[in-house]
């Protein structure tokens, strides 16, 4: 009889772990394929755990492919950057007068797909053009767009080679604007397409006179490369924020106010260091995401 009512004790109390476990409202994650992407999905699922979410995230995924499993509804929520929504799924040209201006621009016409914008981060991961460090020391000179393009211009012999990653060297809203609007001297003899990540060894071993990067990447510091100045205001502003889609914010609005807290302990030199801490000193992203919510804890904004 003892045994029996044991038995029948521990079936209740596992039957009411797992009644509890599925009460907890399911968050599921998508995430693009490179570092900081990996770093942000993994910082805001153990962060949401730790406020009572089932979370489930995928990693790995092209941005077309990522933002239309948003809008199907097979993805909750993605970090998302203002300039990505606003030129490649929203198709604006226009260029926005301030970063504000576009995270409004872009919060609304995402609106209309059921997507909504959370408060921003602190941090924009736009792109940029810089020099390797031993290119930057042998022309001071050099310190916007503009400049580069004049030695290019100046020194067209010697075919100075710059580096892109295959994405942008083939959007048209990526080198092809970019030649336009500053007149760019480079062609095929001169631009060397690769992964994105090559493109900063290449700039670290001094393979190549120019590159495009990242503003947020963490290899920037390590190795000492230069940004360029956009001086004519080619790239739009990519502001990060966290996109969740409607039907699970009206079931869960206190996402709102959670992930508020993390946004705003985000900026440029934060992100840089958690990106050069995967990338390279090669920590694992899970772990770096640990350390962060161990040394930021985070307090829910009240409403």
């Amino acid at each position: 009889m003892k045994k029996t009512i044991a038995l029948l004790l521990g079936a209740a109390l596992l039957y009411a772990g797992f009644a509890q476990a599925a009460e907890k409202p399911l968050v599921r994650i998508g995430a693009r394929v490179f570092t900081e992407q990996t770093v942000l999905a993994e910082i805001t699922a153990q962060y949401l755990r730790a406020n009572g979410f089932d979370v489930r995230v995928t990693s790995g995924l092209g941005s077309n492919i990522a933002r239309q499993a948003q809008e199907t509804g097979q993805l909750d929520l993605m970090w998302e950057y203002t300039g990505v929504s606003l030129v490649s799924y929203n198709h604006i040209e226009e260029r926005m007068p301030s970063a504000e201006a576009t995270y409004a621009r872009v919060k609304a016409l995402d609106a209309q797909k059921g997507l909504i914008w959370l408060t921003p981060s602190k941090f924009s991961n736009t792109y940029a053009l810089g020099l390797p460090k031993e290119v930057a020391k042998a022309y001071p000179q050099v310190n916007t767009i503009s400049d580069l393009n004049q030695v290019l211009r100046d020194e067209r012999e010697r075919n100075h080679l710059v580096a892109l990653d295959t994405e942008f060297a083939n959007r048209p809203d990526g080198l092809v604007g970019l030649k336009q609007m500053y007149d760019l001297q480079v062609g095929r003899p001169n631009i060397r397409q690769m992964d994105a990540g090559l493109v900063y060894t290449a700039m670290h071993n001094n393979q190549v006179f120019a590159g495009l990067v990242y503003t947020t990447d963490g290899r920037l510091n390590a190795f000492e490369l230069k940004l360029l100045e956009d001086d004519k205001h080619y790239f739009p502003d990519y502001t990060a924020a966290p996109v969740v889609r409607k039907q699970v914010l009206d079931a869960n609005p206190q996402l709102a106010a959670l992930l508020k807290p993390l946004a705003e302990q985000l900026d440029d030199e934060t992100m840089r260091q958690l990106n050069a801490k995967v990338d390279v000193e090669h920590q694992n992203p899970t772990a770096v995401a640990a350390a962060f919510l161990r040394e930021h804890p985070l307090k829910e904004a009240q409403p």
